[in-house]
């Protein structure tokens, strides 16, 4: 009997141009579940599995393992986390595009080489060779990108504070005309994405990233012909600038992953224009603690973080970290907190998180489901302890 809605696996397979033994292969391994299986056995899917189809066969496609794909796609098929999909599997298809361009052209130079100089470049080849093993940069890229916006949707759509993390970090910086600003791991950019239209026109800001993946997805947003941005690749111990060269320089939630913050703080001192001002992010204990709860009354074995990032840099502890190298250390806290009705955002952002969740949840990932939807019925509350240090040399 034809159930409305619903696809049997013949005819879903066939629409999909694959095997019933495909599918079902997708099914033993938890890449594909059908969405309903009937008492006989008989599995059953819908419109929203082509959605998650697409993905699988789209990164198997680009060259991804079964087992990172099964982990890539776990999270939600409704039409917002779908959108957020696509945006992401473009930016793959684009960094994929860019790449094999780089290997044509240096395929190009080296067989120019041979026909010009009858001896091999062995700096092209090398740079052949360089170019392929970016390759393998891809998954992590794709990561990125994806918990980034999965966390980054999680508090635009439920946090209570309606201005909004980025513009309220921008309302800081008293950004004036003529000033040159540097910020140390920009990530995706959002900070300028999202206040674009109040940039001041004489202005010139330097975006940098320890990812040249991260950049890429930088110049997209922002526009890599926008004259005011310049886009740099380094490491935050060693900012490849002159001294005295800005007037502001912004650091959002990255002290916490840097090696060496005295470094990076003695770096900073050093670039900063007499009179300029350093802006870090952070947070303290409290934060989102209730999700590292909710997970651990799921599976007492989850960490959601490995380290304790704010126990390297946080509130508590920031102004003991700076004051060696500030005469003055100001402590500005976001007054916020988010509620939670919607299972599937909550869910993508413990998925997005650094720690060992989906050692324990992918295989159990329908009870987990079932599990938050439960505590987010009435709404899941969460504490948000986040805000800024500013920092100068009076």
């Amino acid at each position: 009997m034809k159930i409305p809605g619903y696809y049997s696996s013949g005819e879903f397979a066939s629409l999909s141009h694959i095997t019933k033994k495909t599918l079902r292969y997708y099914d033993e391994h938890q890449i594909l579940k059908p969405s309903y299986v009937n008492d006989s056995g008989a599995r059953f899917y819908t419109y929203d599995d082509f959605a998650r189809l697409q993905q699988i066969l789209l990164l198997k496609y680009l060259g991804f393992s079964l087992d990172d794909i099964r982990e890539m796609t776990i999270t939600n098929t409704d039409e917002h986390f779908m959108v957020d999909s696509l945006n992401l599997q473009l930016k793959l298809v684009e960094d994929r595009i860019e790449q094999m361009q780089l290997v044509a052209q240096t395929i190009r130079d080296t067989s120019q080489s041979l026909q010009e100089q009858k001896t091999v470049d062995w700096c092209h080849m090398l740079e052949l060779i360089h170019v392929m093993g970016m390759e393998k940069s891809l998954k992590n890229q794709y990561q990125n990108a994806s918990n980034i916006a999965a966390r980054i949707n999680l508090h635009h759509l439920y946090s209570k504070n309606t201005q909004g993390w980025f513009p309220w970090i921008y309302e800081q910086c008293h950004i004036k005309s003529g000033n040159n600003i540097l910020e140390l791991g920009c990530g995706d950019g959002t900070l300028w994405a999202e206040n674009f239209s109040i940039i001041p026109s004489h202005i010139h800001i330097t975006l940098s990233d320890i990812s040249e993946g991260m950049l890429r997805d930088t110049r997209r947003s922002i526009g890599s012909e926008e004259s005011r941005f310049d886009f740099n690749t380094f490491d935050c111990c060693h900012i490849p600038y002159k001294d005295n060269s800005f007037d502001l320089v912004l650091a959002n939630h990255v002290l916490f992953y840097c090696e060496d913050i005295a470094q990076v703080c003695r770096e900073v001192i050093r670039v900063l224009k007499n009179g300029g001002t350093f802006i870090c992010s952070t947070y303290g204990s409290l934060h989102m603690n209730e999700v590292s709860q909710l997970v651990s009354d799921f599976d007492d074995r989850i960490v959601l973080s490995a380290d304790k990032l704010y126990e390297r840099f946080g509130r508590e502890n920031g102004n003991e970290i700076l004051s060696p190298f500030f005469s003055e250390v100001l402590w500005k806290s976001y007054d916020d907190s988010l509620l939670v009705p919607d299972s599937e955002t909550l869910i993508s952002y413990v998925l997005s998180c650094h720690g060992n969740q989906n050692q324990y949840i992918v295989d159990r990932f329908k009870d987990f489901r079932s599990f938050v939807k439960k505590k987010t019925t009435g709404g899941f509350y969460i504490t948000k302890d986040a805000g800024i240090f500013i920092c100068r040399n009076l």
